[in-house]
């Protein structure tokens, strides 16, 4: 299909939801839009999957494929890519299997384990599971302190928290099980965040890596979504080594997980130059702070540009 054939098709944007992130989804879904109709595309109409007609709207509306730009629970975790495959309309990034595990931290960890991917030792509560007092102090003496607790399927840093004393460990776990989810306990790698978005289906290639400099315990709500000048640093300071290794482990995710359009994996990289993944996103954030259209810009990939890619590739066979 050309690019005048591309433009004439219809487009949903499919944002907002019920998850945390539905103000960030309506932010991506809305630069989504713009972007889409600057690059040609005549037909193209947001659409918030909460609506109380959504159903019947996305149903009846004739499109010809849907953008996702949905994060969190029933976005981003494969409900939604499970109801477009009922309706037969194409859309973009990854399909059900892919999204749903790549959700699902301790089973991507699994998955990363198994591919030669290091990630942070850890162990996973069962959803409503306690941390006894003598499970905590063996996790300490193993692990050390600090240490990270998280939900296992949630994103954008909701329900972290970075814990530097036992003290703070039960509300930290408390916190994270408040969605309903098992509950991450985590390692602290220390070393310069950095993240690689990689682009592509059969043949996935990782854009530039972007380091995050924070300033903050870690890379949470508040700095996310400030300004990117603040927080990217494009190319990362890394030696060509380390980040070439990083660029081929985030491929290596992306293929592992079962990804499709784009994904953007998150590292920590040790002093020795070893990356360590920590998560990857099938989803990721879509708005003008994000990171993976800030690495794309300087790849030479514009948005729109960018944007029309994820269409293409969503129709790819």
């Amino acid at each position: 299909m050309d690019r005048d054939e591309l433009h004439n098709l219809n487009v949903a944007v499919l944002a907002g939801g019920w998850s945390d992130e539905r103000s960030i989804s309506l932010d991506s879904g809305r630069a989504c839009a713009r972007a889409l109709k600057e690059a040609g595309f005549a037909r193209v109409e947001l659409l918030d999957v909460a609506a109380d007609d959504f159903a019947r709207s996305i149903s009846t509306g004739s499109y010809d494929v849907a953008f996702v730009a949905l994060h969190g629970p029933f976005g981003e975790d494969g409900c939604i890519q499970g109801f477009l495959e009922i309706l037969h309309i194409p859309y973009t990034f990854s399909g059900v299997l892919g999204s749903a595990v790549g959700t699902e931290k301790e089973v991507a960890k699994v998955i990363y384990r198994a591919a030669g991917i290091p990630c942070p030792r850890g162990i996973t509560l069962a959803a409503g599971e306690a941390l006894d007092d003598s499970l905590r102090d063996q996790l300490i003496e193993e692990l050390g302190l600090p240490l990270f607790v998280k939900p296992a399927a949630n994103g954008s840093s909701y329900g972290i928290t970075r814990v530097s004393d036992p003290v703070q460990f039960a509300a930290a776990v408390e916190r994270a099980a408040q969605g309903g989810c098992p509950v991450l306990i985590e390692e602290c790698i220390t070393g310069t965040e950095i993240t690689v978005p990689v682009i592509g289906n059969r043949d996935p290639q990782a854009l530039p890596v972007v380091e995050i400099v924070t300033g903050a315990e870690f890379y949470d709500l508040k700095v996310k979504y400030e300004p990117a000048a603040l927080h990217h640093v494009i190319p990362a300071r890394l030696s060509q080594e380390a980040a070439s290794l990083a660029q081929a482990r985030a491929v290596a995710a992306h293929k592992a997980l079962g990804c499709r359009g784009c994904s953007r994996s998150d590292f920590i990289v040790t002093s020795e130059g070893e990356p360590v993944i920590l998560e990857t996103n099938t989803i990721p954030g879509m708005t003008e702070t994000s990171l993976l259209p800030d690495s794309a810009r300087h790849a030479g990939i514009e948005f729109p540009e960018l944007c029309t890619r994820f269409i293409e590739l969503a129709l790819e066979g």
